[in-house]
């Protein structure tokens, strides 16, 4: 299950997607998918360390493993995107449209979707040469962002 292109995602559709998966509602996941829905408003990036200890502050006996797994499941599902950053570590956010792919400030992690894709004939191509079946990509270009740009180079005081 997608949550619908352009839609915010509310709590009830995550959990609806945890459903979809066979998981039942439980407090836990009722937690994850609220924290998420707010992700999803204000279209912040998050670590699930970060994530687990702002729910922790209210729902103290909210497994690790818990939370872990239900990142996993939100991923496979395509609830949530994972973005591998260049420094090796990732963040997640809630997906809110369709196929996109992601710039990313390599200075201040600054994540922003695109709606650019390499075309559709040219994958195929590259993965037939290789005998391979592409399943799905991501594309990540990895840069400054404006801001950052800026600063690395205006003039000293």
């Amino acid at each position: 299950m997608q949550i619908t292109p352009s839609q915010p995602s509310t709590a009830e559709a995550i959990l609806d997607a945890f459903d979809a998966a066979g998981f039942r509602r439980t407090r836990p996941r009722e937690a994850i998918a609220r924290r998420l829905a707010e992700y999803s408003t204000s279209g912040d990036d998050f670590a699930t360390d970060d994530l687990w200890q702002q729910l922790q502050r209210a729902n103290p006996n909210l497994g690790r493993a818990t939370l872990f797994r239900a990142i996993d499941v939100l991923v496979d599902l395509g609830v949530l995107d994972r973005i591998d950053l260049a420094d090796g570590t990732h963040r997640y956010r809630v997906c809110s449209r369709g196929h996109h792919h992601h710039l990313i400030c390599t200075n201040c992690r600054r994540i922003q979707e695109i709606d650019v894709c390499l075309p559709e004939d040219a994958l195929a191509a590259a993965a037939a040469a290789a005998g391979f079946s592409v399943e799905r990509h991501s594309l990540e270009l990895y840069g400054l962002c404006e801001q950052c740009r800026t600063r690395e180079y205006a003039p000293a005081p």
